[in-house]
């Protein structure tokens, strides 16, 4: 049974801007009578991803990615149906009604657990304020400089010590221990997971609270400088930058994004008023993130990361993450063991907007970062050097970058461009590196079913004709796979009661969590709307041919097993000819 009514489902698409909900992930231009973007889902230089104000739909006319906000969420964002759904109601603030008979979900929802993060923080919030045990943690914040209305700006909070305070003011709110576990606010154990620390909540794209970062203030203790909220349903570690929130648009605007390591640094340059500054968690910044800041909009990416050798490292692996895709990278370089927060709060916000000034290019950065670690004296060891630079550039996708780097290095380094591979007529990062991989296993079977049922799912609530053409030729047992056929057969059950056949109808009435992450695969890839017909007209004519092909092979098969007769022999002979000669073609409704 579907979990929530269809009433508060077509309530939640009736409400939905879709404009507002890709301006969070995309850069939106207004072209006309519509919005244009470049597409999230596959790589291009000029915009060619387009939705209109007031249509559910958008579509990109380069790689025919087209579907509704359930279907951005759930391809781009990696969302499952559930999820999508209960994160757009939550979005656009509207109540879903359980349907009467609907089973309890397993897990708690992205709306509780959202509120048992809001709750949280409020109540970290309101301990470092008013707490007495919170005045040491007060202290060292004001012994960094950091203001009340800093506090109150960014809602720092703090975790007391002993006694599980926080789970006995949540059980008190009417907060279940599962539900305060499943969002990282408890340990398996039931304890309180942040105890005696400063908390920094980390918001998603809109500003909720999906998590926290928490820092130690005083020497010794349990665990690292900083820990953060273990991966829940709402927080991906992969996918979320702290700070983000604050300065989505400003990045969105000038196309540059900030990137330092810690949250104190995010905070301290926001509040100063670079507020296109994002961080990380930890070093651990990852092409996930940089995904995210592209789909910004961003052309370029500045490096403001601790004055160490950790720091530095990190700049080369950030760096070449960002150069790699065609984003312009610069290495702002910070005094031997600063960082932006302590660097500001010692000369000030005017120091490190003069060394912002005075950031180096990439590729500066990188010769001079290892030519610390090589002796330039020694052809050998330069060779080394040269090598391990122009290696990266040459994994890097875009040729135009790949080459001018290049012609770059040499320069830097003093060799002649042909010696860096200036002008090679082949690319090392361009050349496929064959070796012994571990095998992928492919289920053509699977592959073609899934392509049957994006037809049918994308598009056949907007085209009966597709569904009948199906109806007309297919039936679950002319699917391989188990999981295909079952899908099949309940999209064409809910067809025939007139039930809506979109995205939202029809993913709300699967109650299986594997037919509900089909559905995601199902929706991930790209529908030419232009060739609905045609392209489910192929799928249906393969499947066709698949088993026609297959009756042909059984018959072989017996005929060459030895088991059978001269009579029986001559009677399949005649039956191999008689299917032989008939090609199954599609019937048209």
């Amino acid at each position: 049974m579907p979990l929530y009514t269809q009433e508060s489902l077509d309530h939640l698409r009736d409400k939905i801007d879709l404009v507002e909900l890709l301006e969070s992930y995309v850069q939106l231009k207004r072209a006309g009578g519509s919005y244009k973007a470049l597409c999230p889902f596959h790589e291009e230089k000029s915009p060619s991803f387009t939705v209109q104000r007031g249509e559910s739909y958008y579509h990109c006319y380069g790689c025919g990615a087209h579907g509704d906000a359930i279907a951005f969420l759930m391809g781009h964002v990696k969302m499952s149906f559930v999820e999508a759904v209960e994160s757009l109601a939550e979005r656009f603030n509207i109540l879903l009604e359980k349907s009467a008979g609907a089973g309890e979900p397993k897990g708690p929802r992205r709306a509780e657990l959202k509120e048992a993060l809001a709750y949280a923080s409020e109540i970290y919030h309101f301990l470092l304020l008013h707490s007495e045990e919170a005045g040491p943690a007060l202290d060292y914040l004001y012994g960094r400089g950091i203001t009340l209305d800093f506090i109150r700006l960014f809602k720092l909070g703090y975790a007391p010590g002993e006694g599980d305070v926080f789970k006995k003011l949540a059980l008190r709110k009417g907060f279940s221990e599962t539900l305060l576990e499943a969002a990282g606010l408890l340990t398996s154990l039931g304890r309180d997971f942040f105890t005696q620390r400063i908390t920094f909540p980390i918001t998603d794209p809109f500003g909720s609270t999906i998590a926290f970062s928490a820092r130690k203030f005083r020497e010794g203790g349990y665990g690292g400088k900083y820990i953060n909220t273990p991966e829940t349903p709402v927080f991906k570690k992969s996918q979320t930058l702290f700070g983000l929130s604050y300065s989505r648009q400003r990045i969105a605007k000038e196309k540059r994004a900030l990137i330092v390591e810690g949250q104190l640094d995010a905070l301290r340059l926001i509040h100063a008023g670079l507020n296109f500054t994002v961080a990380g968690q930890g070093t651990a910044l990852g092409e996930g993130h940089v995904k995210v800041l592209i789909d910004l909009g961003i052309t370029e990416a500045l490096l403001a990361l601790d004055g160490d050798e950790p720091g530095a490292q990190a700049a080369v692996k950030i760096g070449n993450l960002f150069q790699k895709k065609g984003v312009g990278v610069s290495v702002i370089t910070l005094p031997e063991g600063s960082d932006p927060d302590t660097l500001i709060r010692s000369e000030g916000g005017e120091a490190f907007l003069k060394r912002l000034e005075d950031s180096q290019d990439y590729l500066t950065f990188l010769v001079t970062h290892f030519s610390r670690s090589f002796d330039l004296n020694s052809p050998a060891q330069k060779n080394q050097m040269i090598q391990t630079i122009t290696g990266m550039i040459k994994a890097w996708d875009e040729p135009v970058m790949i080459h001018e780097s290049l012609r770059k290095v040499a320069e830097l380094t003093k060799v002649p461009e042909g010696v860096v591979g200036v002008g090679s007529s082949t690319r090392r990062g361009m050349i496929p590196r064959f070796g012994f991989a571990e095998k992928t296993l492919v289920d053509p079977d699977r592959i073609l079913e899934v392509d049957l049922l994006r037809w049918l799912i994308l598009r056949g609530s907007d085209e009966p004709r597709l569904v009948e053409m199906a109806k007309l030729n297919l039936t679950s047992d002319h699917f391989r796979n188990a999981q295909c056929g079952r899908l099949y057969t309940f999209f064409l059950e809910q067809h025939a009661k007139g039930a809506s056949c979109d995205l939202i109808a029809f993913g709300s009435a699967l109650e299986q969590e594997e037919d509900q992450a089909l559905l995601a695969q199902v929706v991930q890839k790209r529908v030419n709307l232009q060739k609905a017909e045609a392209g489910l007209t192929e799928v249906i004519h393969r499947l066709l041919i698949r088993e026609w092909m297959e009756e042909r092979e059984a018959i072989k098969a017996k005929i060459q097993s030895g088991e059978c007769s001269d009579v029986e022999v001559l009677e399949l002979a005649k039956e191999f000819d008689t299917v032989k000669k008939v090609t199954p073609e599609v019937a048209l409704p």
